[in-house]
């Protein structure tokens, strides 16, 4: 089967040939439908979060379950998947604790991100995120699939994997927006994107989406904004607060990435207010913040990753959102591509040109 592979840090992607290993009997082989092209892989691309070539990027995506190990229960051939950012074991202490966004099968694994299939050379070609989204076909843990029951074609639900987990469980887990409330976005991506929405539906009364991009202001406004600011020519800081009486806003979201973006969001919060993180530029980044908008002035500064979301309890709701119309994902999917221009995905991505790429496969 087909994959794009990082051969080499900071060089094009090269579509090959690999010979896909088959499933050890914990695991399932996925049929891509398509897989997100997401910004956080041009990062990975550029060699600063850590990823050792040769390698498959893409950690989200969905497809159909072709063959499954002979341990599997709870999934069988046919049916369609989500395969999300990350795994629930249901055994770890993460697990257990009643956190599987933390959960140890991907960030405590001594052995790395698993090997999934050789190239003609015989080289051992990984799985980044234990996914491997950029191909043909993904050998993926029964831990990481999820069956998916919907009518919605499978390029909308492949955007669930990352981007909507992320968004909505940013407002509706970690800041648990309520009716009346003021929400701040900082970085105008799909994931804001996705929070904007989400602010709107938990009854946000004021939703601020902060971006130097005019193009991605219009679009929040578009899902729901009732501000939007321009941090290159406005006081951003003074402008939510003269909006909110003088204290900032309830809740501020950040998905921007760097350490300014992340203080910003600390200063946009309240007193006692709450503040969310997922923005991740570089490894070893250092966020600078004022000792008393953190020790003194009762914020609440949460991390996320993947929303803190549970699979199994969250995605039924959130898929009944997009099944329902609460949830548009027209404005946010900008463009389609084959596999083979994956480069080109990457290109328009990194130009912050798309919104979301999506890289979509044949059925066949």
């Amino acid at each position: 089967m087909k994959a794009a592979v990082l051969t080499a840090i900071a060089e094009p992607f090269v579509v090959e040939d690999l010979e896909y290993h088959p499933p050890e009997p914990g695991r399932v082989l996925v049929r891509t439908h398509a897989t997100p092209f997401c910004s956080t892989d041009c990062t990975n691309w550029a060699g600063k979060f850590g990823k050792v070539p040769p390698v498959i990027l893409g950690h989200a995506s969905i497809g159909e379950v072709v063959e499954i190990g002979s341990e599997v229960r709870g999934v069988s051939v046919g049916q369609r998947v989500l395969v999300p950012g990350t795994p629930e074991c249901g055994t770890c202490y993460y697990c257990a604790v009643g956190r599987p966004d933390q959960c140890s099968e991907l960030f405590d694994n001594p052995r790395g991100y698993p090997v999934v299939a050789t190239d003609a050379s015989g080289t051992d070609i990984r799985a980044s995120g234990n996914v491997g989204g950029y191909a043909e076909m993904m050998n993926i843990s029964a831990n990481q699939v999820f069956v998916i029951e919907s009518d919605l074609p499978s390029e909308v639900l492949s955007l669930m994997g990352c981007g909507i987990m992320t968004g909505l469980g940013s407002v509706f887990n970690a800041a648990r927006v309520t009716p009346g409330e003021s929400v701040s976005v900082v970085g105008v991506g799909h994931l804001v994107l996705w929070a904007v929405q989400a602010a709107r539906l938990a009854g946000a009364s004021q939703i601020f989406a902060i971006d130097p991009i005019v193009e991605r202001r219009e679009l929040a406004a578009q899902l729901g904004a009732t501000h939007v600011l321009d941090p290159t020519t406005e006081d951003v800081l003074d402008e939510v607060r003269s909006a909110t009486g003088g204290r900032g806003s309830d809740h501020a979201i950040e998905a921007a990435g760097p350490a300014a973006s992340q203080e910003l969001a600390v200063s946009l919060a309240r007193r006692a207010g709450t503040v969310v993180l997922n923005g991740v530029k570089e490894l070893g980044t250092t966020v600078t913040l004022t000792q008393t908008t953190i020790a003194v002035q009762g914020r609440t500064i949460i991390s996320t990753q993947n929303g803190n979301v549970r699979m199994r309890r969250d995605l039924p709701r959130y898929v009944s959102l997009l099944e329902s119309g609460g949830l548009d994902a027209g404005p946010i999917i900008t463009n389609r591509y084959p596999l083979e221009k994956i480069n080109d995905a990457m290109q328009a991505s990194r130009e912050l040109r798309d919104i979301s790429g999506l890289l979509v496969f044949d059925p066949s």
